[in-house]
């Protein structure tokens, strides 16, 4: 990372579901105050796990960090709960946009707003932030948000984290299902608000090519693992993450038999 003062660190934590599974196997890494890092890396690796590590969200699917630190702002978190950490400005937008179905676009978002003491001007000012950067939102305030479209609910959900006034958001997935278009849309936003509110995001992603695109360091997981880091341009320009995560190869002929057990046998080292 840069020589700015981190304002997340994880440092070697090992996770373990039902007090059998390790899934998280010395997972470190750091997030500068007002930057984009990405967490890369395939289904299963482990990005879901360590974002919800970082949010004390684990409990509730029987899983607890057995070793390690996680620090926010110089301080110790893990014995915090979910609403100390929204309290203190970390909010995590969780994977599959989690909206309440039921509720219209505009009550999901006053949801949000539940930790914070607000007048009513506060609350009506915090609602026209969120539609100044989602007018769609606007749009569709008195829609039942399960008639919404999937784009929809994913800016609502980032919208609703938003309503915490959050310093730092834990972003899962946010491409997941959506159309290329909308993902470009969704991406743009994180990009803004970053740039213009100074939020800092954590996001795992699956798709390593948008990521890198709009995040400044990225961390690649593989079996619970970090295997690679590094600035978003150093991974963008790896010959490996172009050829494993990118779908990029320099090699132009058709891969044989045995070329494809040759890049399993090179791939060794990220599993």
């Amino acid at each position: 990372m840069t020589a700015a003062s981190p304002v997340l660190t994880v440092n070697g934590i090992e996770v373990i579901y039902n007090h059998v599974i390790l899934v998280l196997k010395g997972v470190s890494l750091a997030l500068n105050k007002g930057g984009i890092v990405a967490l890369l890396g395939g289904n299963g690796a482990g990005k879901t796990t360590t974002l919800r590590a970082v949010s004390n969200l684990l409990k509730g699917e029987r899983g607890e960090v057995t070793k390690g630190t996680i620090e926010y702002k110089g301080e110790r978190i893990e014995a915090l709960t979910p609403a100390d950490l929204v309290r203190r400005g970390v909010v995590q937008v969780m994977e599959g946009r989690h909206c309440f179905a039921h509720l219209t676009i505009e009550e999901n978002l006053l949801t949000g707003a539940y930790t914070r003491s607000m007048s009513k001007g506060d609350i009506d000012a915090s609602l026209d932030k969120v539609y100044n950067y989602f007018p769609r939102l606007k749009t569709r305030r008195g829609s039942q948000a399960a008639y919404t479209s999937g784009g929809e609910q994913q800016m609502c959900a980032i919208g609703r984290a938003l309503m915490a006034n959050p310093e730092t958001i834990l972003l899962d997935e946010p491409s997941m299902g959506l159309a290329p278009q909308i993902v470009e849309e969704v991406f743009h936003i994180v990009h803004d608000l970053n740039s213009r509110e100074g939020v800092s995001f954590l996001l795992a992603e699956q798709n390593t090519m948008v990521a890198l695109r709009f995040a400044q360091y990225g961390y690649i997981m593989e079996n619970g693992r970090i295997v690679m880091d590094g600035t978003a341009e150093d991974l963008r320009n790896n010959e490996d993450v172009k050829e494993f995560y990118l779908g990029v190869s320099s090699n132009a002929e058709k891969s044989s038999f045995r070329q494809v057990k040759s890049y399993r046998r090179r791939k060794r080292w990220l599993a």
